[in-house]
């Protein structure tokens, strides 16, 4: 089906097309149209006077065909198939080790759902990627222009359908390997897909990859793409990935959406051109093109320097990005983009033989780091020419604006390698070691069958030479038998041995200024942090004070970074307490993306970290706990007085808010530690904090009927509140608050639950609404009642919860506890022991260590001395007549503790200034003694009743007569005194 502007170059293919599709259909048909309409896309790329080159990502034939092409055309202009706002960045690539991925990241949105935030898009490079190449050249290359012309990364969401940050199911042969943690160096951003080439009719892949006799895709793609391309020239490649990718296009399902999105890239990237082609005057013949082969084959109306003008780019919306490179690795590629396990890696051993094979002298950035000093550059003329096609006639070249080379390259058979058994040897015995150094009891005979399996498994895939691929199975079913005894399983040996999960690093020159200015910060530790792995770091601030900085930017990256990323060993932070000696676990280089992205938020981690507590207290959804541990760690981390009191601020008007109770026990543990810290480091309390505690007491009061009944509040969330109220009365009650509000409220309340009635008695009792007596006496009424006892459990769930607001009912707790355990038959107590020990470990497992020290005060030590022990509440109490008595039997009490222990008594007259010796009182002057030692004392109690008077020396008889007979008046005066109050 010949269009009106096609050329006469493919006009044979074209017919043979058409007899094919006449004989394997009957008739023309849609195989037909197909078909030509194949060889049309074909025909029309070709003759773009642009030239366009089709690419792969991560392709070795590609990344060859691209640097061969440049040394031979060296264009002017290089359009290349990227995010346009990406371009300022790809300067720094040469400081950074391959692979790095460029990203765009924007924290805050505008113009996008909220919940999309953060929005993330990345685009990794490789060393083996024609787009590498391309970077390369251009940058290095005096006079060289390179133009990004992709869609920015705000279009990428702009047009996004949601299908864009749904990440791709991975690839076909990838089930039951564990994916390692270098697979999430990518995050969750959006991938930007140079290149992609894959099928998306699924069962054309199915197909594929069932006559190809593969297991996914990758496979296929190097066993029929990349062997076959390898060593073909420049218009054979260029044809082959233009009608593979016509193929894909034109096999794609019609989804809507998706393609609408492809079409509007291709409207985008064409517009860009001319636009760049108009505004500096370039010839296109002296441009180059690099797009994935999917986007090549366009049909779209705009496509070709002569298209029409038609598309309108939409502006971007307000939303900041901001632009940096993040470490990527081949792990994290196969797993965005959905290849197989260790495609990548045998991709990039597979570019290193290419190289060496072809000859070919690839383009680096000068500099590059990871990368070996390059040689001195060849000049055009003098580069080794391009070999010729594995089986191919030597024929002239003709015209490569004119050739046909799609109809000899699809007549030609397939061209299969001789076996390389150096090559295949050498896997063997590697892997072989490799598998030893794991854990395999592997041996010279397990090479051998590896060396065999492999050549057995290509013969049965009509194949002469093994893949890596092949040799990967053979080693599987040869080694690995039925267990794997190491962490790592024979598959992924053979991928560490065939190139390994090389990772990148972004170097410090291309780190953002807060990257910078932690490793700068933390320099004084020693150590290589942008190194990967962990690294112990100690610090000793009593020798060395100058750690202390380094000290604080660790505590602050702990609560920044992910889990792992600093982790101290010896040594804590919390509210008044600073450690002197600290170690620490460090792995910032391992998590360099996360510190990367912390570079966004701000230019120093002091602001990124005030900026996420203010945006946790700030949050609609923050409650008072929230923003309660904002404020703790704003003093933490921050010191900020300034910033905890506002944050304090802003927590009583979450407070006052709240209408449930669910963060009450929160609430009381950090507004308990932060009372405690401000009353031993600051002169006065905040005034904040004297606000929050008043508005608390009020607020928990008005609450505390409706908890008590509410199904939803559960029992330590009311003994939270109880627990608020108690501890926080004195302060409360100075400050204003009236306690006779939290007296009504305890008597509103009239709780349903077993639990909650324990916990209002305990309340009761702290308010002296309820004795002990009466208390004990309920607990033995429960016990008494055979319809209460299986719900006793939940009554001593109150008990205990009851602690934290009256830890004084320990001893009635353990009380209850033992009766229970004393009183009830074996019938009753083994089915209901467990209910027992479940509800008080899920309900008070941090109570319990309070309950198990007053029963090891009240119990004995020793089991022997348990038979004869009576408990204290079963001690009967003495008489009241005898406890009166008791003092007069033995005499005075106190004067013979003083004469014991004369020494308190001496220490109490030095520092008083009295000077004098001990005396002997006899047995009917107990305190005569001192008064007549010590008369100053009575005169001046005398003085001060206005009485006068002298002593006079009293009998034995009359002890204390002396004081009475010579201040008559005294005594009068001290009897009216007494008598009045």
């Amino acid at each position: 089906m010949s269009g009106p502007h096609e050329s006469s170059t493919f006009t044979a293919l074209r017919g043979q097309l058409q007899d094919a599709a006449a004989t394997f259909a009957g008739g023309p048909d849609a195989l037909e149209g197909i078909l030509l309409g194949m060889v049309d896309d074909v025909d029309r790329a070709v003759r773009e006077p642009l030239e366009i080159f089709p690419v792969c990502h991560h392709s070795p034939a590609s990344a060859t065909a691209m640097a061969r092409r440049l040394r031979e055309k060296q264009p002017k202009v290089v359009y290349l198939e990227l995010c346009e706002d990406m371009a300022p960045l790809l300067t720094e690539l040469r400081n950074c080790r391959l692979p790095v991925a460029v990203q765009a990241f924007a924290g805050d949105v505008d113009g996008f759902p909220a919940e999309w935030a953060p929005l993330s898009v990345v685009a990794p490079i490789t060393e083996a990627s024609a787009e590498y190449q391309a970077i390369a050249y251009a940058l290095d290359t005096p006079g060289v222009e390179l133009v990004l012309v992709d869609r920015s990364s705000d279009h990428v969401f702009q047009w996004d359908t949601g299908t864009a940050r749904t990440p791709e199911p991975a690839a076909e042969g990838t089930e039951g390997s564990d994916a390692p943690a270098e697979a999430a160096l990518h995050g969750e951003a959006v991938g930007v897909e140079i290149g992609d080439l894959r099928p998306r009719f699924a069962e054309l892949e199915e197909h594929l990859l069932r006559h190809g006799k593969v297991r996914h895709w990758s496979e296929w793609w190097h066993q029929y793409v990349e062997v076959p391309l390898g060593d073909s020239d420049h218009d054979t490649y260029r044809q082959v990935m233009f009608l593979i990718g016509s193929l894909f296009r034109r096999l794609a399902p019609g989804d809507g959406a998706r393609v609408r999105v492809d079409e509007d890239r291709e409207r985008y990237m064409w517009t860009r051109m001319r636009e760049h082609l108009a505004a500096t005057g370039a010839d296109p013949a002296d441009c180059l093109y690099v797009c994935g082969a999917f986007h090549a084959a366009s049909r779209v109306a705009e496509f070709g320097v002569h298209g029409t003008d038609t598309f309108t780019i939409s502006p971007r919306t307000a939303t900041t990005w901001q632009y940096g490179l993040i470490p990527s690795s081949h792990a994290a590629i196969e797993a965005q983009f959905g290849l197989a396990a260790g495609s990548v890696s045998i991709a990039s051993t597979e570019w290193a033989k290419s190289l060496k094979r072809t000859r070919v002298q690839p383009y680096r950035l000068a500099g590059q780091v990871g990368t070996k000093k390059a040689a001195a550059k060849k000049s055009p003329a003098k580069q080794a020419p391009a070999p010729k096609p594995r089986g191919a006639a030597v024929v002239p070249a003709p015209d490569p604006a004119a050739a046909d080379r799609l109809s000899g390259f699809l007549r030609r058979p397939p061209v299969l390698d001789g076996l390389d058994e150096a090559e295949l040897l050498g896997w063997s015995v590697d892997i072989v070691r490799a598998a030893r150094r794991n854990g395999y009891l592997a041996s010279t005979a397990d090479a051998i069958a590896v060396f065999e399996t492999s050549i057995l498994l290509a013969g049965m895939r009509d194949r002469a030479k093994p893949t890596p691929y092949d040799f990967q199975d053979a080693a599987v079913t040869c080694i690995e038998k039925d267990t794997v005894p190491g962490r790592r399983d024979v598959r992924r040996l053979v991928e560490i041995m065939m190139g390994g999960d090389r990772i990148g690093q972004v170097g410090y020159d291309a780190l953002p200024p807060l990257a910078r200015d932690v490793h700068d910060r933390l320099a004084p530790l020693g150590l290589k942090l942008q190194q990967r792995g962990v690294q112990r770091a100690l610090l000793d601030m009593a020798s060395r004070p100058e750690l202390q900085a380094c000290s604080d930017v660790l505590w602050m990256l702990r609560r920044l970074l992910p889990h792992g990323a600093a982790r101290p060993i010896m040594g804590e932070r919390r509210l008044g307490e600073r450690s002197i000696q600290e170690s620490w676990d460090l792995a910032i280089g391992t998590h360099q993306r996360a510190l990367i992205e912390l570079g966004y938020e701000g230019v120093s981690i002091e602001q990124v970290l005030e900026q996420r507590l203010r945006r946790e207290a700030y949050a609609p959804q923050a409650t008072t706990a929230t923003v309660l541990a904002a404020v703790e760690d704003a003093t933490l981390y921050l010191r900020s007085r300034r910033l905890a009191d506002e944050l304090g601020t802003h927590a009583l008007k979450v407070l006052a808010t709240e209408r449930s109770v669910d963060g009450a026990p929160e609430v009381l543990r950090r507004a308990r530690a932060l009372l405690a810290y401000y009353r031993t480091s600051e002169p006065v309390l905040p005034a904040w904090i004297e606000s929050f505690v008043k508005t608390g007491y009020a607020h928990y009061c008005t609450l505390l009927p409706t908890a008590f009944q509410d199904e939803d509040a559960t029992v330590g969330q009311v003994a939270a509140m109880l627990g608020f109220l108690f501890s926080m009365e004195s302060l409360a009650l100075s400050l204003g608050c009236d306690r006779a509000q939290l007296e009504l409220a305890v008597a509103q309340s009239h709780p349903e639950d077993p639990s909650k009635t324990a916990l209002l008695w305990a309340a009761q009792v702290q308010l002296g609404t309820l004795s002990r007596t009466e208390l004990r006496a309920r607990c033995d009424e429960l016990l008494d009642n055979p319809l209460v006892v299986p719900a006793y459990p939940r009554y001593l769930s109150g008990f205990v919860h009851a602690l934290e607001p009256v830890p004084g009912l320990a001893d009635v707790v353990v009380e209850a506890v033992s009766n229970a355990f004393g009183r009830l038959p074996d019938a009753v107590l083994l089915p209901w022991l467990p209910l027992l020990i479940t509800t008080l470990r899920s309900g008070a497992a941090e109570l319990a260590p309070l309950l198990i020290r007053e029963a090891g005060r009240i119990f004995p030590g020793r089991l022997a001395a348990l038979d004869a022990w009576i408990p204290p509440w079963r001690t009967p109490p003495a008489p009241p007549a005898a406890r009166r008595a008791a003092p007069a039997e033995h005499g005075p009490r106190g004067a013979a503790l003083l004469t014991a222990h004369p020494e308190t008594c001496d220490a109490v007259a030095e520092l008083l200034g009295c000077d004098g010796a001990w005396a002997t009182a006899g047995p009917s002057s107990a305190g005569a003694a001192l008064l007549a030692a010590h008369p100053a004392t009575c005169d001046a109690v005398a003085e001060l009743l206005g009485c006068d008077g002298a002593w006079a020396t009293a009998g034995p008889s009359s002890p204390g007569a002396a004081l009475t007979t010579r201040h008559p008046a005294t005594a009068t005066a001290l009897e009216s005194l007494l008598a009045s109050t």
